[in-house]
């Protein structure tokens, strides 16, 4: 069978669509590509059951409408799965419409954690084939796949929804996160054209960079405002041996400069011991840096002097809030003390430290917003964070948060067009413009003159910090544009 696993154009005027396995969709006005790994591995393991694949990320290959259907009708697929996300569930829905009217034979898949939620509203809206929820989409593609070509003796696993030739919406029952990432195959980095994220990424120092996924997704899993939850409510990991075999790969194969562990938070204890002493051992703490997720809370000094000699660059933690009642709020498990003690305890071992903060909480008003504006200011002026994500909070269906808000007639909308965090889509004590003014003051804060000053005395390497201080800054830039009034 011919399969293709797609990511159609999405023109608009609001920038880039930063989509592929993203967590929080944004639009950008400078191009920002994180590469796919659950996709790929969707058609990794498609190819290696015996399927033709093709792979037609449109937004990352920078192609126009006509040049990616052209593409696609050159392969001219049995089978086109597309991932989706709340913003642009509505742009899929009649592209869906689109393609069925003009490839009726071809079969459509979509899936994502807005169609995991809401599978039921996709398959009304549109004339989509099947729906594969939850987030091992890559194993549930396989079964389909077998499925569709032997019906009689390959039953749809469980988290599978298709409509009947009369119309009839059925499912095979709530999906189940039960495969055994052990099993999986490394990705075919060819096939998924791994250069085309290998650049235009912002968190690399050092390119060419690409990702990897250790686990799927969060150990804590309980933050009531993370989509992934959705996808993902229980947490497993791959061996720490066999992740960094695959990071040995990627840089003898490759030549690969950074990487990004892209689970949903890395898992620490024994598990990271074992991972940062088997690089170290195997002397690829000095061929390749490691980047990842991680809690505040998770790490202590010992532990992050022990990454930072294991080649770990980058560590992202979720901020969010300085305010403790609203981190209560969100399940974070995590007090503003240890969120400036870890920072700090990170930074000072050489790491550097990536935080996410968020505003627009309905709760919230002026003196705590004004209090994390201050808080992330702080970090940067003291270099306990070295770069930060600033954005609008986005309540996604699915999430505790979506169906707190809801049943509090909280909400503002539920046009999902409006989901992009660039639009307030729930009651809040201030406005819109002042939410916006709050992201721009804390992106404002690297221009700081204490700031500057410490990533100068930072620099190890002019060279390469120069390069990467000017990409950050253009991306700064880029960001004050993304949240102007």
């Amino acid at each position: 069978m011919k399969i293709a696993i797609a990511y159609p154009p999405l023109p608009s005027e609001k920038g880039v669509p930063l989509l592929g396995q993203n967590r929080q969709f944004q639009w950008f006005n400078r191009p920002t590509f994180i590469y796919p790994v659950v996709p790929a591995l969707a058609a990794t393991q498609a190819k290696k059951a015996g399927h033709e694949v093709a792979w037609l990320d449109g937004i990352a290959s920078e192609w126009t409408p006509e040049q990616f259907l052209e593409k696609l009708e050159s392969f001219n697929p049995d089978l086109l799965l597309l991932e989706t996300k709340t913003p642009v569930i509505k742009r899929h829905w009649q592209l869906i419409k689109e393609l069925k009217a003009k490839y009726p034979s071809m079969r459509l898949v979509i899936v994502g954690d807005h169609v995991t939620a809401m599978p039921e509203e996709t398959m009304t809206n549109c004339p989509v084939d099947y729906i594969l929820t939850g987030g091992d989409y890559d194993f549930l593609l396989v079964n389909l796949l077998a499925h569709l070509a032997t019906p009689s003796t390959v039953q749809l696993e469980a988290g599978i929804y298709w409509r009947e030739p009369d119309g009839t919406i059925k499912n095979s029952g709530t999906f189940k996160l039960d495969h055994d990432l052990k099993t999986l195959p490394w990705i075919d980095r060819e096939l998924t054209q791994w250069e085309l994220y290998a650049t235009k990424n912002g968190n690399y120092s050092r390119i060419p960079g690409t990702y990897i996924m250790s686990g799927r997704d969060c150990w804590h899993g309980k933050c009531t405002f993370c989509s992934w939850t959705t996808l993902y409510p229980t947490f497993r990991t791959r061996e720490p041996q066999e992740v960094v075999d695959e990071i040995e790969h990627l840089v003898k194969q490759y030549h690969v400069q950074e990487i990004m562990d892209d689970t949903g938070c890395l898992p620490a204890g024994a598990w990271l011991k074992t991972f940062c002493n088997e690089l170290i051992a195997r002397k690829l703490n000095k061929q390749v840096k490691i980047d990842c997720n991680m809690r505040f809370g998770a790490l202590d000094e010992e532990l992050c002097r022990l990454m930072k000699q294991a080649g770990f660059r980058l560590v992202l933690f979720g901020l969010e809030s300085a305010n403790q009642s609203t981190l209560d709020r969100l399940k974070k498990a995590v007090t503003v003390e240890q969120i400036e003690a870890g920072a700090k305890a990170a930074a000072q071992a050489g790491l550097a430290v990536h935080v996410t903060v968020m505003f627009g909480y309905p709760w919230e008003r002026e003196a705590e917003i004004e209090k994390t504006v201050c808080f992330a200011r702080h970090l940067l002026r003291k270099s306990y964070a070295y770069t930060l994500q600033v954005t609008m909070v986005i309540p996604y269906p699915g999430t505790p948060l979506f169906k707190e808000l809801e049943k509090d007639n909280l909400l503002l909308t539920r046009d999902w067009d409006e989901y992009d965090m660039r639009t307030q889509v729930m009651k809040s004590g201030v406005s819109e413009e002042r939410i916006k003014t709050a992201i721009r003051d804390v992106y404002r804060g690297f221009l700081h003159p204490e700031t500057i000053l410490r990533r100068l005395a930072s620099m190890r390497n002019p060279v390469e910090d120069i390069k990467f201080f000017w990409r950050g800054f253009r991306s700064i830039l880029g960001h004050l544009r993304d949240f102007k009034h």
